[in-house]
């Protein structure tokens, strides 16, 4: 483990670019072809199907998971054209997630636009999940490879399994660290490392490098998620596309909130049981009990443990490349870390 002084992030870029940016002109063709055949897979007689999950695959995510698979296959020299329809794969089980996400989180907005589940329902938001899901796995079979089927089902099983333990966990104050690291983990982690070792897969590497593929996706993964979890808390809706706070409404126990949970008084932590588990607020909105909570994190410091623990798989992150001879897309995939990170800071 490193301390957040010592994670030593790469420099900007001299171009003033940012690394997705940069990611983009080297892959941007490819990333094309990947909307191509999104598009070609979302196209059923059934209208709704591809209204539906069109309405969130251009909702303006920045398509980092396949970008993660078009550029480890980048980084291994692949030069033949099974990442496109994988990298797509990537992407339909990923807006699976979210639509099903959306349903179990009873959530209203998502990047500042009406949530599927919002604006159809829930019934319909669940079947184009599974639709998408069903999508991508005819992908995979048209791909042909077992191996890249075992990785992608075994993502998708353990996102199941984060989803689960993430219910099981929610609106409990007694939620530790590593729980909520175990959840990051399955939820959000799992998708980018088999999203990276594909890359690898497809380019028949050795294990060796499809190992260290898969171990950059998944500390950038952690990372990404710990990111985010700290822009709950400090950053304004409009580059969040939500309101600040709308974690600690939810009653989400995050990395800030665990951290000052474990350092709260009595006192202090029945206020943390009365907003967190009782959902009970001094008022509708909850602004009298966030700017308490903000209180609580200056307090105890964290917001900044939680950018110690960003930092901490960043680096993580970074040395899995060390593998890689030195080139202009390792330097892209390096920056793209502290990109995922820095966005909130």
């Amino acid at each position: 483990m490193v301390n957040e002084s010592s994670s030593a992030p790469a420099a900007a870029r001299p171009d003033g670019k940012t690394a997705l940016d940069a990611l983009l002109d080297l892959v941007g063709d490819d990333l094309q072809r990947v909307n191509q055949a999104i598009i070609d897979r979302m196209h059923s007689p059934i209208a709704l199907i591809p209204q539906l999950a069109a309405h969130l695959i251009s909702a303006g995510g920045k398509r980092l998971r396949p970008l993660l698979t078009l550029g480890a296959a980048k980084l291994v020299g692949y030069e033949g054209d099974r990442h496109i329809e994988l990298a797509a794969c990537i992407e339909f089980v990923h807006t699976a997630t979210l639509l099903h996400d959306d349903v179990v989180d009873e959530s209203d907005m998502r990047r500042g636009r009406d949530t599927a589940n919002a604006l159809w329902g829930n019934k319909p938001s669940v079947l184009v999940g599974d639709f998408l899901f069903a999508r991508s796995f005819e992908l995979m079979v048209d791909d042909g490879s077992l191996e890249v089927m075992g990785i992608m089902a075994r993502a998708c099983a353990t996102i199941s399994e984060g989803e689960i333990h993430q219910l099981l966990t929610a609106n409990n104050i007694e939620t530790d660290v590593p729980a909520y690291l175990q959840v990051v983990e399955s939820k959000t982690a799992a998708l980018f490392a088999a999203a990276a070792r594909v890359g690898g897969v497809v380019a028949e590497r050795p294990e060796e490098e499809k190992a260290a593929l898969e171990a950059y996706g998944r500390n950038l993964g952690v990372a990404f998620q710990i990111a985010d979890d700290y822009l709950d808390y400090s950053a304004r809706e409009a580059e969040l596309g939500k309101a600040i706070g709308d974690d600690f409404r939810d009653g989400k126990l995050t990395l800030p909130v665990i951290h000052a949970i474990s350092q709260a008084d009595d006192e202090e932590r029945e206020f943390w049981k009365r907003c967190l588990e009782d959902q009970e607020f001094s008022d509708d909105e909850a602004e009298a009990d966030l700017a308490h909570a903000m209180t609580l994190l200056d307090k105890y410091g964290s917001l900044k443990e939680t950018v110690r623990h960003a930092h901490e798989y960043a680096e993580a992150a970074r040395r899995a490349l060390d593998p890689f001879p030195d080139s202009e897309i390792r330097r892209i995939m390096t920056e793209i870390v502290d990109f995922s990170v820095e966005r909130a800071y």
